[in-house]
């Protein structure tokens, strides 16, 4: 525990700190104006309390600057989110007026009692992901806003609009057949004309931040390009926001801070589960824009998992949760893969880049990664540090979207497996013939028999098998 703990409200145009011992007694209080020295006037300020700790509200936010200068200061820095500052500014008895050193000291109670406050790190990679995503993400939104007021010139120009989406080419064809009757249908095509060149220049600042994205992705060499409906931009969303995936117990912990764990709302005998609507938005973005793009490809397991899902009786709101609960857990599972690979490379002489013991481990090995490859088609993505074939047993045949996997064993050392959905009979090439012996040998082999069920005289021979199971 800080023997000071001194919390920071910051703003635009100034910081106030408040300085408290451990049994929450106020110890000194300074307001700084927002300058370039405003870090040391804090740290000339606070050099009589040689055991501090710093509590800044919001330091991912507005209080970033501040929170970055103080740990290339050598200082240890708190990130307190200000809804818990507010939470303890309310339930403090005594001062409870709402103001700067009011503020400053419920941060700092809530970083000395608070068990969930996370410490501020120096900026990363992570961070550059983050800028560029957020940059990806305003560039979208103003798109569909300049693509908005073209359709409704259009609409006074022609009956109807355009019924199909906006380009830009697709609109100077339009404006070019239209022949003004007067002034006033000049001006709208002037002005159509207008938002048109917009638009044009906003899908080129388009295209080259999805490039810088790829570029960036690529030199993390992370493997969560390897899911199936994870590209760069949904890879970049999700680093950029959960930066460091060791704050997270497990899967659990993941989902709920996604959004796509169910909130319990029970009462008594009565348990119940409602959608929930906490957690990172913008992660849950990603995470439903990579499930709904295994659903819309008929050949992933994700489709697969989504018409088990409706075949089980749930509605497709229901089956689509399920799939982007699956979906979480997947990118967890490759995100703990990509943490302990940095750091077999920061312990070992020189690294071990490529080794798949590590992400055995953590139950994303190539040969069992959930949903498949990152983007539908015959070959891998250009963006994966490795192919990412089907999960399941390894079979020596080609499946469309998948690439064949060698018939190398696998490593012999444990593997926690991933829980996936497996395709349905239609979907499995050989069909039922296939199946019957697979099935047979697993029962065989549970109880402790190696040897193949005989087969009943009279009948075909079955596919042969080429994966390598008994």
């Amino acid at each position: 525990m800080a023997v000071v703990m001194i919390g920071i409200d910051p703003h635009k145009a100034s910081h106030t700190a408040v300085a408290i011992s451990a049994a929450e007694e106020p110890l000194g209080e300074l307001r700084v104006r927002a300058c370039t020295a405003q870090a040391e006037r804090l740290l000339a300020w606070a050099a009589a309390w040689p055991q501090r700790t710093w509590a800044v509200e919001g330091a991912g936010g507005l209080g970033h600057l501040l929170a970055q200068q103080l740990l290339g200061a050598g200082e240890r820095v708190l990130d307190v989110q200000p809804k818990l500052g507010a939470r303890v500014r309310l339930l403090t008895a005594g001062d409870s007026n709402k103001n700067d050193p009011n503020d400053a000291r419920s941060v700092a109670i809530a970083a000395l009692r608070s068990a969930g406050v996370r410490e501020a790190r120096p900026d990363d990679h992570a961070a550059v992901l983050k800028i560029w995503s957020k940059r990806y993400r305003d560039l979208g939104r103003t798109r569909t806003q300049v693509a908005c007021r073209l359709h409704a010139v259009l609409c006074e120009l022609i009956p109807g609009g355009l019924s199909k989406e906006i380009t830009a080419g697709h609109a100077a064809r339009v404006l070019e057949a239209i022949t003004p009757a007067g002034a006033v249908e000049a001006a709208r095509c002037e002005l159509a004309a207008a938002f048109a060149e917009d638009l044009r220049g906003i899908d080129a600042r388009i295209r080259q931040t999805r490039a810088k994205l790829a570029t960036a992705i690529q030199a993390t060499g992370t493997s969560l390009t390897g899911l199936f409906g994870v590209g760069p931009v949904i890879a970049a969303a999700v680093i950029g926001d959960v930066r460091d995936v060791s704050r997270f117990p497990g899967r659990d912990h993941f989902a709920a801070y996604n959004g796509t764990a169910p909130i319990e709302v029970s009462s008594g005998q009565r348990k119940v589960y409602r959608l929930s609507r906490r957690g990172n938005r913008r992660l849950n973005h990603a995470i439903h824009m990579a499930a709904v793009t295994q659903i819309r490809h008929r050949h992933s397991q994700g489709r697969a998992y989504y018409d088990k899902k409706l075949a089980e009786g749930k509605m497709p709101k229901e089956a689509l949760r399920s799939l982007k609960r699956q979906v979480s857990n997947a990118i967890f599972a490759c995100l703990q893969a990509d943490a302990r690979r940095a750091a077999a490379r920061v312990k070992g002489p020189g690294g071990q880049q490529g080794n798949d013991s590590v992400a055995s481990a953590a139950g994303s090995h190539p040969r069992h990664r959930l949903f498949g490859q990152a983007t539908p088609g015959p070959g891998d993505h250009p963006t994966a540090t490795f192919s990412s074939p089907a999960p399941g047993p390894a079979h020596g045949r080609g499946t469309a979207g998948h690439s064949p996997v060698a018939a190398t064993p696998p490593p012999p050392t444990p593997q926690v497996q991933v829980e996936r959905p497996q395709r349905s009979e239609d979907e499995r090439s050989g069909g039922a013939a296939r199946r019957r012996p697979h099935s047979a040998a697993r029962k065989a082999k549970a109880k402790g028999s190696l040897i193949t069920p005989q087969r009943p005289k009279g009948t075909s021979h079955p596919a042969k098998k080429t994966d390598g199971n008994p």
